[in-house]
């Protein structure tokens, strides 16, 4: 991970935490119920997540309590804008976005000597079968403040009330507890600490219950396509509720996703894009063994791509060139199918949603799209960053540079 950090393409915009910022942070890990970090500084993204807590925890997600009860935890006003970098579901970074739209100006009053947790309400206590992923509908924000803040405002305020009243400004008793507030929480009589809780209603949806669950129920009749197969043969025993489900690798999940108009392709136009060029040459690189030459040099270079082209055996050549032979074909007669030419894998690739699709949509397709088919690794970088760095692990150092180059590129 060393060249992606290096290139900044490594979580490059978490936010640094230390000194009493972690003091404020554990309290908010123990009033949602979890242990304090014994980390004295780490980093956290948009929704409170750490990267290094996750790694002392090892567990990714220790900030929900089960797959239905995610948490957040805002320490700081800088979160703002921020990315979440492991969502339990698609929306997160929108449901942030949402927060501090609502309340930004109190976020900031609030956490110059507070933190906020979050708790994200679906009104599923837990999860119990694959098909409660159907179940989500409004989820409720409701927001906590830690060290009694707002109810010691209320405290303050009374307090305040009573000095006023009668001759009560010579009482030595009172005049102790107002300063003992005052030097506790300072001056909170003018501050607005009151954060209302929020509705945020879903839509269609990506959620990481159950191995990885898509939820597209904005279109001809609601499709669940699971990622996990053991859950997948799960859901397909449920009969209450009316919907196709699909496993990830069924090939008839792209078939049923073409016929609703959700994904489409247009392959005479697709392979004058830079997208097919890094297709092709993702699939060129799975079949380079002990080059003499360094991948990346290979896949700029195209005079050396045509060389190596012609060094492998002629069925490893065909499934690089195999839209291009396809097209050529047709162009002699029609009676050629796609499936007799373009390997399936490679053709799955070249899909993209549907052009009538709302851009949040498209977002949610492209996500679906690069992992029934993870061969753009610009896309893959774009919508699931967490499948592209474990991707990126395997692959040869010659290939990372020419990965980190083209994505750099394309920023």
């Amino acid at each position: 991970m060393q060249k992606l950090k290096a290139a900044n393409l490594y979580r490059s915009e978490l936010i640094p935490i230390s000194g009493r910022l972690v003091e404020r942070y554990n309290q908010c890990l123990i009033k949602l119920g979890f242990e304090p970090t014994k980390l004295s500084q780490f980093h956290i993204d948009g929704i409170g997540w750490s990267p290094e807590i996750a790694e002392e925890r090892e567990q990714i997600h220790y900030l929900n309590n089960g797959e239905a009860n995610p948490h957040g935890i805002i320490i700081s006003p800088l979160q703002k804008g921020k990315p979440v970098y492991t969502p339990n579901h698609t929306f997160d970074r929108e449901m942030m976005q949402h927060i501090f739209r609502t309340h930004g100006d109190k976020i900031n009053d609030i956490t110059r000597d507070c933190a906020i947790c979050i708790d994200f309400d679906q009104n599923i206590d837990a999860f119990y079968e694959p098909l409660d992923v159907l179940k989500y509908k409004t989820v409720s924000i409701g927001f906590h403040l830690i060290n009694r803040l707002n109810e010691a405002q209320d405290e303050q305020l009374k307090l305040v009330e009573t000095f006023k009243k009668d001759h009560n400004f010579i009482d030595e008793n009172l005049h102790k507890a107002l300063l003992d507030s005052a030097k506790k929480y300072g001056d909170l009589r003018n501050r607005d600490l009151e954060l209302h809780d929020l509705n945020f209603t879903t839509d269609s949806f990506y959620t990481l219950a159950f191995g990885g669950v898509y939820v597209l129920r904005d279109f001809i009749k609601p499709i669940v396509v699971f990622e996990d197969e053991k859950w997948h043969k799960e859901a397909i025993k449920d009969t209450t509720y009316d919907v196709l489900i699909y496993h990830i690798s069924q090939p008839e999940l792209m078939d049923k996703l073409r016929d609703h108009v959700i994904i489409e392709y247009d392959l005479e136009s697709v392979v004058k894009t830079d997208r097919y060029e890094r297709i092709k040459k993702y699939e060129m690189m799975t079949f380079l063994k002990n080059a003499q030459h360094p991948i990346r040099d290979i896949l700029k270079d195209s005079v050396l791509f045509k060389s190596y082209l012609n060094k492998l055996d002629i069925e490893s050549r065909k499934h690089v060139m195999c839209v291009e032979r396809y097209l050529e074909k047709l162009e002699i007669s029609n009676q050629y199918k796609i499936a007799d030419v373009v390997d399936v894998g490679f053709f799955n690739a070249l899909h993209q949603p549907h052009s009538s699709l709302e851009p949040k949509h498209q977002d949610l397709i492209w996500k679906l799209l690069v992992n029934v088919s993870p061969r753009d690794i610009l896309f893959l970088y774009w919508y699931d960053k967490e499948a592209f760095y474990h991707s990126f692990q395997s692959w040869d150092d010659s290939f990372k540079d020419w990965v980190i180059e083209t994505i750099s590129n394309n920023i």
